[in-house]
């Protein structure tokens, strides 16, 4: 059977409004819902139509991708990923907007699931050179964090009976509506601490110095953020750990500057070597390159290291190195070199001639950007 079309489902137009469509999607759930439907399942079919319907109007991202291709924008299955395999708690958990974070007869909002309180994340800054950023690199990271103390012994809630859960029922015209909040005795976690060792606080943790490995890909930026899944702090009453967050920090190079995947390097040559043509040694985060400066070469001309850049953090590819030429003017010169360059002033092949193929400032900035 054919998919609705999900602005059919709702009774809105492809212009509604965010609060329209928001609105539209209430009143079909209110009068579909399963309370007020018992053992209708066709009833319950509309519900779950209505809500997946909502679940991709209401999303800016999956709503342009729908407009403009329909149900193939989301496979076979439809639905934006929600689709087909949702049941009523899915829906109340991911729409608990709509009815101000509560359920109806008995389906709770996400904010009723039980489950411990999860501990906080812990934030280090790691310095990397480009060198470490070329290939990858493995640091080492010492940190301090919050784990359940050793002898720590625990019991069932006795204020939610290790369910984790708080249910309160209230009558309304709809029948009655049922929310769930998380158990002030435990936290969620059904648990109760027993014993715990001298010193340790009521939250059973202490803080512990531990060492974590951590594998840095190649090709990271500044201010990038990595992270190691539960190198947090643990929660409390033996709530599961948070998690590591490693932000980067890139140290500058005394020699190239980056861009993106490229680096860049200014080159400094003297007038006889960019008129004769030379050979120049060029800094990379490998080591040393050399590349030939043909005879000629204009001040401001930028040559290219194809593969010398960084790597692609994604593994797109490397980018280049920039070698960016500028001819030194010495700010002093003896007699005789004052004698020697006053003759080459009179010549009149060493007056500029720009040609159609020696480009402007400009031009070049724009090369370098394309």
């Amino acid at each position: 059977m054919a998919k609705r079309d999900y602005y059919e489902i709702l009774g809105v137009t492809k212009s509604a409004s965010a609060e329209e469509i928001k609105k539209a999607y209430r009143k079909l759930a209110i009068q579909y819902h399963p309370d007020k439907n018992p053992g209708d399942a066709a009833a319950e079919d509309k519900f779950k139509e209505a809500a997946e319907a909502y679940e991709v109007l209401s999303n800016p991202e999956k709503k342009q991708k729908y407009d403009q291709f329909g149900h193939q924008a989301f496979g076979p299955g439809g639905g934006g990923g929600f689709g087909g395999g949702m049941n009523m708690d899915d829906i109340f958990s991911h729409f608990g907007d709509i009815f101000g974070g509560g359920g109806f007869g008995g389906f709770g909002g996400g904010g009723g699931r039980g489950g411990a309180a999860r501990g906080a994340n812990l934030r280090v800054r790691v310095k990397l050179t480009l060198e470490d950023i070329v290939g990858g690199v493995e640091k080492k990271i010492k940190i301090r964090r919050a784990v359940p103390a050793e002898g720590l012994t625990f019991k069932t809630c006795t204020v939610c009976n290790g369910s984790g859960q708080i249910t309160r029922v209230q009558n309304t015209i709809l029948g009655q509506m049922r929310t769930a909040s998380a158990c002030h005795g435990c936290n969620g976690s059904g648990q109760m601490i027993d014993k715990r060792p001298d010193g340790v606080g009521a939250d059973g943790l202490e803080r512990l110095e531990e060492v974590v490995s951590v594998k840095i890909p190649a090709g990271v930026q500044d201010g990038m953020q990595l992270r190691v899944g539960g190198k947090g702090n643990h929660g409390p009453v033996g709530g599961p750990a948070g998690d590591l967050i490693v932000s980067i920090e890139e140290e500058a190079h005394p020699e190239l500057v980056r861009e993106g995947q490229n680096l860049h390097y200014d080159l400094y040559l003297s007038f006889p070597d960019v008129a004769l043509g030379t050979t120049a040694e060029i800094p990379t985060v490998q080591g040393k390159a050399r590349m030939k400066i043909e005879a000629g070469t204009q001040s401001g001309k930028t040559l290219r290291l194809k593969g010398k850049g960084l790597p692609s953090v994604e593994g797109y590819g490397t980018g280049d190195l920039l070698v960016h030429v500028s001819v030194w003017t010495p700010k002093s010169i003896s007699g005789e070199e004052k004698e020697m360059l006053e003759k080459l002033q009179a010549s009149a092949h060493f007056q500029p001639s720009p040609g159609k193929t020696d480009k402007g400032f400009f031009d070049r900035v724009k090369d370098m950007f394309q």
